[in-house]
């Protein structure tokens, strides 16, 4: 018995030692702010990216265009949900570069979000590194060269977060899954087209279609006959919507820019400028190649591009034309985009369907009307939101904010409502409150299809419609299963109206992902503050952060 109770002794005195040794290493973790709990459990994924210039032929003409690591279109980022990134960038450029990561939301870490307003541009001959989690998000997204009209010269590639084993997606698993980048371009190089810009001239149309960095020697998408595959297609482009359809084959949309969607079938679908989404097709016809067709809507001259879906026992080649886009102009796409909702019976990244959040039932604290406008300042071509055509401050505004430097941008320098004045130039930044649950009405008073984004944020897509928006257009939304996303299209002389939870604190931009439009002046800054200033609510500002402008003193 002695014998016993002494065992019984020394078990418990090294399961107390044990605890406490524990106890120790979860405080020693706690205490260090360089360690983020939520991330400890979720892999790293490690990626070293070298940006130069180099000849590409995408229109069958030599180009100077921006590479990464080499390739046009740059390298895909592959990942699964909660993932964190480290993403070292070497610009080798002769001036400064910044990426952006179109659709990743960035919880709680606006500093690596990449634009401008955010971030300073990484030196000529410099590296930066980009730590980002994709945190609870899924779906088929972007990246792309956000600085001096780089965009146009290409620096942009996919990114793709597949869901977690144990959540599984609303559908069986594809035999395949391919990235399909397509957008427009222009013949000319960046730096001229930037010039025009800069002179305060409009730039004109792009001169041809791109699918994955081609124009016009198509790529093949080799595909088993009876098999189900998963195309995830991205509008990277500078302006133009875009018609994807693939000759003799339905396809079933099931995912638009991390919201799974109820699964309609459409014969062609229309992506906006800057849109991403992923459609389901089933290899069920005759053994040949077929054509994948993608060409411009609503411009005075069609542009079209081809690919082809290859089957892999085929031997006949596509013959004929290229299958006709549809040949109504908006009110075909606005049906459409009124038939993409939320498929409320799927989860998202995490197990709790995403229907459970009643956005419907939430109480809207604050309005937003935001109309776009174009004009002239001082004999020059520049574009507006709200009156306000924003030109950047000289340091950038994150920096400014958390640094406390004055007279960089000022809060209220854009209005909630389009003012009666004339447009005018400021570096616009609008105050908003951390949780917030505000409403936005695009209003596009335009002959032109316009597109918004908003960084670090999706919003619900509650309405659009032709016409001017009233209070009384609200009894026409969708307060049940309205798509969520992060990029929306607004048609000529219409409105559309989002709703969105400011559940992000950081400086976030909010842009027309028309290009030109977006450097001469058309975007703004939302600043989504909690008084609390707390690293639970934002992370704090990286070690390695660049500094520039009058952040550097």
């Amino acid at each position: 018995m002695r014998l016993n109770r002494s065992k019984g002794s020394l078990l418990r005195a090294i399961s107390s030692n044990v605890t406490v040794i524990l106890i120790a290493v979860i405080l020693l973790i706690v205490n260090n702010k360089n360690v983020d709990l939520a991330k400890a459990e979720d892999p790293y994924r490690y990626f070293t990216w070298t940006v130069s210039y180099g000849d590409m032929y995408p229109l069958g003409i030599r180009q100077q265009g921006i590479l990464i690591n080499s390739q046009f279109p740059g390298p895909e980022i592959y990942c699964n949900t909660n993932d964190n990134l480290v993403i070292n960038i070497i610009n080798l450029l002769p001036e400064p570069f910044l990426i952006s990561w179109n659709g990743i939301q960035q919880r709680r870490n606006s500093w690596e979000d990449g634009v401008y307003g955010t971030n300073c541009p990484i030196p000529s001959g410099k590296n930066f590194t980009y730590t980002i989690q994709v945190k609870d998000q899924i779906g088929s997204f972007f990246y792309f060269s956000s600085f001096a009209f780089h965009k146009v010269a290409g620096g942009y590639g996919p990114i793709r977060i597949l869901s977690r084993p144990k959540i599984p997606a609303p559908f069986a698993e594809p035999a395949g899954d391919f990235t399909v980048l397509i957008g427009d371009w222009y013949s000319y190089d960046h730096t001229h087209l930037k010039t025009v810009l800069d002179g305060g001239i409009q730039i004109g149309l792009p001169n041809g279609v791109l699918i994955n960095g081609r124009g016009l020697n198509g790529q093949s998408f080799t595909v088993e006959p009876g098999k189900t595959y998963r195309f995830r297609i991205s509008n990277v482009g500078l302006q133009s919507t875009l018609n994807f359809r693939i000759e003799d084959h339905s396809m079933k949309l099931v995912e638009v820019e991390g919201t799974h969607t109820q699964q309609s079938t459409y014969s062609s679908i229309d992506i906006h400028v800057g849109q991403s989404c992923s459609v389901l097709v089933r290899a069920d016809q005759f053994a040949k190649d077929y054509y994948i067709a993608v060409s411009t809507r609503f411009a005075s001259t069609t542009l079209t591009s081809t690919a082809f879906l290859h089957y892999a026992n085929s031997v006949t080649p596509a013959t004929g034309s290229p299958p006709l886009g549809p040949t109504s102009q908006y009110d075909w796409s606005l049906n459409q985009a009124r038939s993409i909702l939320t498929n409320l019976s799927a989860s998202g990244p995490r197990p709790n369907p995403q229907g459970s959040y009643h956005y419907g039932s939430i109480n809207v604290t604050r309005t937003l009307r935001l109309s776009s406008s174009a004009g002239f300042i001082d004999g020059k071509q520049r574009y507006a939101v709200n009156s306000v055509s924003f030109v950047p401050g000289d340091t950038p505004l994150k920096l400014a904010d958390h640094f406390k430097i004055p007279d960089v941008f000022r809060l209220g320098s854009i209005l909630d409502y389009p003012p009666d004045a004339l447009m005018h130039l400021g570096t616009s930044v609008m105050a908003a409150d951390y949780r917030a649950f505000i409403e936005i009405i695009f209003e596009n008073h335009e002959d032109i299809v316009q597109t918004w984004h908003l960084d670090g944020h999706s919003f619900f897509v509650v309405g659009m419609d032709g016409g001017l928006w009233s209070p009384a257009s609200r009894r026409q939304y969708n307060l049940k299963d309205a798509i969520s996303r992060c990029t929306t299209q607004v048609y000529p002389n219409s409105w559309t109206s989002v709703y969105v939870s400011l559940d992000n604190v950081g400086m976030w931009n909010l842009r027309t992902e028309f290009w030109a439009r977006q450097y001469l002046g058309q975007q703004f800054y939302l600043r989504v503050y909690s008084p609390a200033e707390s690293t639970r609510d934002e992370n704090p500002i990286p070690k390695n952060a660049l500094l520039c402008g009058r952040a550097t003193k």
